[in-house]
This record gives structure tokens, sequence and C-alpha cells, in this order.
């Protein structure tokens, strides 16, 4: 277990400043902030290759943070990897263990052992410039697994991957942590990465957390607009609370009245993800207790998904699929109806 108290670390220009964290022992655990956030200066103060100012860093009861980064039982893999272009991939591997002194026939056990559990049998004796961004990847992880570290800290692993070769190593990551069990901490800017793989995530921004909590509730309950802006909910509204009918509360935002489900009242956020509001051409007759008449103003193609834009004259955009776009035969300026539950409104 990682328990992170009161953490502060000063770069003169850019500060960390009251980090509070507890990870539990076989977590995943996801670091997610924009660029600039502090993201990997966290993740290093926790490898003990930056000093820290003040507080305390904690692990399985042991306080760490005056120890030098090989004692502390951590593990880390940056985004460019790091691999020692002299050395082949089975030496890349063993580079750490050797470090450590660790016997020869250890050394040979250990790297046997990493080369099956990544699957890199057929790479042992490439050098590393010969191997694909994910080959390299895979190889990074072996080294940082083949001294058996308590933590395994990743450095935004998956960002300098193409989609599929994201995609699979994804898949990979859980699957090895399923097998290890080892605690993963986990630093990423892309949300979708942290719903695929995380336990839990820490949002951070300008060097201070702002939420914590599984990816769901931070998807969907997002505590402040910036976390409701990172996390996508595209319709981010401001507007005043107040007692409505059946135990509903009414919102008013800009004169249009909108259902929720809070205790909050006066001047209020909404957030409303785009997959939870429904586009139709005629009324729906359904339990949804928002129902609101506009008109198309925009259709935007993301791939697979279409983001369709609704003038109610507030603006809120809806997701679909290409399927339902050509279905329902859309277009701007066409009149529609959007639809969505009191539930899927966020209040904060």
């Amino acid at each position: 277990m990682i328990k992170i108290r009161a953490l502060k670390v000063n770069l003169g220009d850019f500060w960390l400043e009251d980090i509070n964290l507890d990870i539990e022992e076989g977590e995943y655990f996801i670091i997610l902030g924009p660029t600039g956030a502090g993201k990997t200066v966290l993740l290093e103060a926790l490898a003990g290759l930056y000093p820290i100012s003040q507080g305390e860093i904690w692990s399985d009861g042991r306080e760490i943070s005056h120890l030098y980064p090989e004692k502390r039982g951590m593990g880390i893999v940056y985004q460019d990897q790091a691999l020692f272009p002299h050395l082949s991939v089975k030496d890349n591997i063993a580079f750490g263990l050797k470090f450590m002194s660790y016997p020869r026939e250890k050394v040979r056990e250990r790297v046997d052992d990493m080369v099956g559990l990544l699957k890199i049998s057929h790479l042992v004796e490439r050098n590393p410039s010969t191997l694909s961004g994910g080959e390299r990847q895979k190889v990074a992880l072996a080294r940082a697994l083949a001294t058996d570290p308590r933590v395994l800290l990743l450095d935004e692993p998956l960002s300098a991957l193409d989609p599929e070769t994201k995609e699979g190593l994804q898949g990979e990551l859980r699957e090895l942590h399923h097998r290890v069990k080892v605690t993963v901490i986990h630093v990423t800017h892309d949300f979708e990465e942290a719903v695929a793989l995380g336990n839990r995530v820490a949002v951070l921004n300008e060097g201070q957390i702002v939420q914590v909590g599984t990816p769901d509730e931070v998807l969907r309950r997002p505590k402040s607009e910036f976390v409701a802006h990172f996390a996508l909910s595209r319709n981010i509204l401001s507007g005043r609370a107040g007692d409505g009918e059946d135990g509903y509360t009414m919102v008013d935002v800009g004169g249009i009245e909108i259902r929720a489900i809070t205790e909050l009242r006066d001047e209020v956020h909404l957030s409303l993800r785009p997959e939870d509001i429904l586009i139709s051409r005629q009324p729906l007759h359904s339990s949804a207790r928002n129902s609101l008449s506009g008109v198309v103003a925009d259709i935007i193609p993301r791939g697979a998904v279409i983001y369709v834009t609704v003038s109610l004259p507030l603006e809120l955009t809806c997701l679909i699929t290409r399927q339902s776009l050509e279905d329902l035969e859309l277009r701007r300026g066409m009149k529609v109806w959007v639809t969505f539950k009191a539930g899927a409104v966020h209040v904060f």
C-alpha cells in the first residue's frame, strides 16, 4: 500500500502542492491530467528522482521518502522506453538485475521468466533500434518487472503508439496486471485510457489533485468545471436550481427548464454527457423527464460516431452512431427533439 501525505515538490517555476493519496496494494491506479499538470513530476518524486520539499511517502508501512531510488522497490517505465541502444533485448532486461548484483543463474532465470510473461522470446537477440514501438514498450516493461518491484510506475506508456497497437497493449497491460498482481501507478492524459485500465483515478491540474474516484465517478460525477471539461462531458451549463414537481429539482438554464435530481439550490453547474441524450424527429414516449425541441446546428463526424449539436436555443451536443444519422436523415436546420433522464443530469 502506498500512502502519500502533504507532499510538496518545488521546481522553482512549478510546484506540486499538498498531494494526499492512498493507493491500495495490487491496485491499478491512474494519475490523469493535461500536459503540464505535474503528472510525471509526481511519478518521479515517488521513484526518488526528485527531492521533495515536504511531506511523506509510505510503502508497506515504511516511510521511504529519504531512501535512494534503488531502495524504494519501484520500477519505472517511460513513454520513450529509455532502452540502452548498445545492448540486446536480453541484456536490457538483465541490466537492473546485474546492477543489483543478482547471481548469474538468477539473472538468467528472471530474464527467461519476463520473456515468457511478455511473450517476446523472438526478440531477445534483437537490438532495440530494430523494434516497433509496441515491442520496445514490452521490453521496457520486462526490464522494469525483472527486479520484482512492489510498485510499477508507468509514465504515459501508450502515448507514442498508433491506435491499433495502443488498444492491443492496453489489453496486455490488463492481463499482465491480473497475472503479476503488482501495484501499478499509471500516468496519462488520455481519459479513454484511464477508463480502460484504472481501478481508480486521481485527476491532477496545476500541481494539485482536484478529484479522486473510480473512472465512472469521475466521468459521470465531476466535481468541477475543469474535470467536466477534461472528461469530455461537452454539455456543461450554468443555471439556477429550485424546487420542482414530484420530488425533482428544476434548473432554469437561460429560460429553459431542466429536471434533475439534487439537493443543491440557487446557482449551480450542470454536466450532461452526449451519449446520455436521445435525439429523434418526433417527441419520444418514455419515462425520461426531459424532452425539448430544437434545431440541428451542426453535425461533426468522428469516425464510427457522430456529434450532433442541437440549438434549443442553448446548445446541447448529442452522440449518435453513423447508422442513426442515416436512419434519422439528419441535416442542419432540421427540427428535432432531445430526450434525457433527470438522473443523467449531474449537478455541482
